[in-house]
């Protein structure tokens, strides 16, 4: 959350198109690191013209995705200018790329969408380098990229409101070069836009089919010599160690003589000198001054020659050879521990060209990605914001200007800087890429370490740093030195047994010291593969130190036996015309006697503190057999927990199955319930209607019954005449006697409902 970064990405919002009016304005896009989108429309006919407000949209959509901006967009009217970058319709979109084929959005393939125009220049994009914005300060973003193969990391104060960046311009013109493998004119007209070269643009910016380049042969056409150094180290050297090795292609060869020859390439005379050693079996000869010449075959080609003659010099006249090449620095027939300057320490990974006259800028800079096995990712880094990365790979942490370049390859365990000494600009840039991309790179591993200040100086075991360590390991006296790291867990249970060494060896003498190789690089021979590790170096002979063995436990004893063995008495001048006396003799001897009882009570000492370990030793395998029995007890349980759980987990199954056939029997007898109830309202409505009727026809009963009680009975039968053909039968009843019958019956029915 930076104010300027705020402020960039609200003015790309207020203006997501760039319009692009001349040539010049297009070169200076299309010349950008940054990917491009060009859009062309005319405007003549329309003031919207179709498509427009899509591509529009798309450049606000790419803002959404990426709120860096890292892709631009720009907006071509003119047609002019349009035909440059190939477009010929209006609406055309066109992503440019340096080194690929730059495409046109294929509308009649995928919908012409804001976001299917984002995502094809996404997907599509050519990036020189990358900017890299790191999460806090344990980020996994820069182990993720150094994965991908070796790095240059550039770190530059950048301003994201400025309107001209002349560094990202020079770093983007190393880009250029460093990629363009295949001299592509569109590249070279960018270029030449980058250093300011008026140059004629009138051509089509589109990049045509590279042309097939003929294979760089591996020796010049024209014979070239070169004067080689052989080291020390070298089994030639016993008899010859200046030779003149000459590249021809002939059988013939070349005799060396006053006429000087053109020095050879880099590249020529690396493979020159690998079949020179190869062929060194030719040149055992007895040492002499005279010169042994020999015609070899090239181990690369059967058709190339090489001419090497060799000869004996004198080292005392050779100081500019003595200080490039690598020397031994230390040598047993010394009779005092004499420090010499670092410089003459050997350094395996300082593999410098044994020919110091080779000119390296004689190697093409342009393209050289192409032609080397070390091919580098760029990545910038805004130095305003992350410094502390810049620290951590050993940029210093007080200076003016936030400038800091680094070349980082894991898989070769490579770490270089460039000097801080130097500025940031063009030509140190292709200098420190050209001198890593060569084979044998002058370039000198950076080492870090921890900071000295930290560690007092007056202990008895004196800790060393990579600053440290020439002054403390490489001096005049016998150092036995600990290799250790903060996560070795055996490491810290040693201190004990190197404190009291310490305390019973000579400080002027030696010095016990130790190293956290976790937070201090060493030179490669200087190194160990495992930790922890004990290295002897004996004083007069520094370059023969001794590693303690492996199989042998690190113990008091052990240790005294092994640097008494390894080390040489001190040289004591001793004046043999005036011997010892007797009883200098006879002190001496105490002196020793009490140093030796010294020594047995720490061995007895040592030895009760060994019994003791062992008596807890057998106490915890005891605690630890009970503890595997309890284990075992434990899983049995486990195991019967688990079928239990199994079983009731088969039951619950079961249960809930049965639970639900239960409850579908439950909604199905509910349901039946449901139609009783509604039936038996219905009935109870019929019946209460049949009640209603029954009593009026009751009350109709009675009334004629009333009026029948109250007429004669013999004037009732004389005023009724019989019905004719109705004859009475003798025994039946009245009628009202039966009809009242079943009005009883029904009123008893009616008792009984109620």
């Amino acid at each position: 959350m930076s104010a300027v970064y705020i402020e960039k990405f609200v003015r790309r919002v207020m203006k997501p198109l760039l319009y692009i009016p001349s040539q010049s304005e297009l070169l200076d896009f299309l010349s950008n690191y940054e990917p491009g989108v060009l859009g062309y429309f005319e405007f003549n006919g329309s003031p919207q013209p179709p498509g427009y407000l899509t591509f529009f949209t798309s450049a606000l959509y790419s803002l959404k995705k990426d709120y860096l901006g890292t892709v631009r967009f720009g907006v071509i009217t003119n047609k002019h200018l349009a035909k440059l970058v190939s477009l010929a319709h209006s609406g055309s979109v066109y992503l440019h790329r340096h080194f690929n084929t730059s495409l046109v959005f294929p509308r009649e393939v995928i919908n012409y969408t804001a976001e299917n125009i984002h995502r094809w220049a996404l997907e599509n994009r050519e990036t020189l380098f990358r900017w890299l914005w790191p999460h806090g300060g344990k980020s996994l973003l820069l182990n993720n990229e150094l994965k991908k193969g070796p790095a240059l990391f550039l770190f530059i104060p950048f301003n994201p409101l400025a309107k001209s960046h002349p560094l990202i311009d020079e770093i983007t013109e190393v880009a250029l070069e460093y990629n363009n493998c295949h001299g592509d004119q569109v590249v070279g007209r960018l270029l030449q836009h980058l250093r300011r070269v008026d140059a004629p643009v009138s051509e089509s910016l589109v990049p045509e089919p590279p042309a097939q380049l003929p294979d760089a042969p591996l020796i010049a056409a024209s014979p070239c010599c070169n004067t080689v150094v052989l080291p020390q180290w070298h089994s030639m050297s016993r008899t010859h160690n200046v030779c003149e090795l000459c590249v021809n292609q002939t059988a013939v060869g070349l005799r060396l003589s006053a006429v000087s020859m053109p020095q050879c390439s880099f590249l020529e005379m690396a493979a020159a000198l690998d079949s020179f050693y190869l062929k060194e079996q030719a040149f055992y000869h007895v040492a002499s001054d005279s010169m042994e010449c020999s015609n070899f075959l090239s181990s690369y080609s059967p058709f190339s020659y090489y001419t090497a003659c060799c000869r004996t010099r004198n080292r005392a006249g050779m100081g500019f050879i003595d200080s490039e090449a690598p020397s031994i620095a230390f040598s047993s027939l010394e009779k005092e521990c004499e420090v010499s300057t670092p410089g003459s320490i050997p350094h395996i990974e300082e593999n410098r060209p044994l020919f110091p006259e080779v000119d390296m800028d004689s190697t093409d800079f342009t393209g050289l990605s192409c032609r080397t096995n070390k091919t580098l990712n760029l990545y910038l880094l805004d130095s305003n914001l992350f410094w502390l990365y810049a620290e951590r790979l050993g940029a210093p942490s007080t200076t003016r200007v936030k400038e800091f370049a680094a070349i980082v390859d894991v898989k070769e365990e490579s770490h270089y800087i460039l000097d801080p000494k130097e500025a940031l600009m063009k030509l140190t840039l292709e200098s420190f890429i050209q001198n890593f991309s060569v084979l044998y790179s002058p370039l000198k591993r950076h080492l870090i370490g921890s900071d000295s200040a930290q560690f007092p100086s007056q202990h008895l075991i004196t800790e060393v740093t990579t600053d440290t360590f020439w002054d403390i390991v490489l001096q005049k006296q016998d150092v036995l030195l600990l290799y250790y790291a903060q996560w070795c867990g055996f490491c810290p249970s040693l201190n004990h047994i190197f404190i009291q060494l310490a305390r019973l060896l000579p400080p002027d003498t030696f010095t016990v010291a130790r190293i956290d190789v976790s937070q201090n690089d060493l030179p490669w021979e200087f190194m160990v593969d495992r930790l922890p590790t004990v290295l002897f170096f004996p004083c007069n002979r520094k370059d023969l130190s001794v590693k303690y063995p492996e199989d042998l436990p690190i113990t008091l004893p052990n240790l005294l036996r092994f640097l008494l063995h390894h080390s040489e008495p001190a040289s004591v001048p001793q004046n043999l015309a005036n011997p010892p006396t007797k009883e200098c003799l006879q002190s001496e001897a105490v002196l020793q006697q009490a140093h030796i009882s010294h020594l047995e009570r720490q061995i007895r000492k040592l030895r009760a503190e060994i019994s003791t370990l062992q008596q807890a030793q057998v106490q915890v395998e005891a605690r630890l057999s009970s503890a595997r029995r309890d284990e075992h007890r434990l899983l049995l349980q486990q195991q019967t927990l688990q079928q239990q759980h199994h079983l009731l987990q088969l039951h619950s199954e079961q249960l809930q199955a049965l639970y639900e056939q239960k409850t579908q029997e439950l909604e199905q007898v509910a349901h039946k319930l449901q139609e009783l109830a509604d039936a038996s309202e219905n009935l109870l409505t019929e019946n209460a209607w049949l009640k209603v009727l029954v009593a009026t026809m009751e009350r109709k009963l009675e009334g004629k019954v009333g009026a029948e009680n109250l007429t004669p009975p013999e004037a009732a039968r004389s005023d009724r005449p019989e019905p004719s053909g109705a004859s009475q039968l003798p025994g039946s009843a009245p009628p009202p006697a039966n009809v009242s019958s079943p009005l009883v019956s029904e009123r008893s029915n009616d008792n009984r409902t109620d």
